[in-house]
C-alpha cells in the first residue's frame, strides 16, 4: 500500500480555467507513477492517464476510461490483499532463509 507521504495530489489548470486532477506516487530511483485526468482534443473525451515518469519525461503510459478507474483501483487493492503485497519483499535480492 502506498504510504501517505509517498503520494502527492495536485490540482492544476489546463489554461482554459478547467481544473485537472493530478497525483503522483514515488517509486524509487527517481521514478514516479503519475495519474492524471486528461482530455483528448481529437475525440473530445476525457480519460485517465497512468504514466511512469522520470526527470519530467513520460516513459510509458496507459490510458483508461474514467468509468473504469474505480474498478481498476478496487481490483488492485483486492490483488494486493490476496497476495499479501503489504509485506512483499523482493525475493531475488539475494537473501535466503534456507
Amino acid at each position: 500500500m502506498a504510504k501517505k507521504d509517498e503520494m502527492e495530489e495536485v490540482i492544476g489548470d489546463l489554461g482554459d480555467d478547467e481544473p485537472t486532477a493530478y497525483s503522483e506516487i514515488k517509486m524509487g530511483g527517481g521514478w514516479y507513477m503519475a495519474i492524471s485526468l486528461e482530455r483528448s482534443e481529437r475525440f473530445d473525451k476525457e480519460y485517465v492517464e497512468i504514466s511512469k515518469e522520470r526527470a519530467g519525461k513520460k516513459r510509458s503510459r496507459f490510458n483508461l476510461s474514467p468509468k473504469h478507474t474505480r474498478v481498476l483501483g478496487e481490483a488492485l487493492i483486492k490483488f494486493a490483499d490476496e497476495n499479501d503485497l503489504d509485506n512483499f519483499e523482493n525475493k531475488s535480492s539475494g537473501s535466503s532463509d534456507e
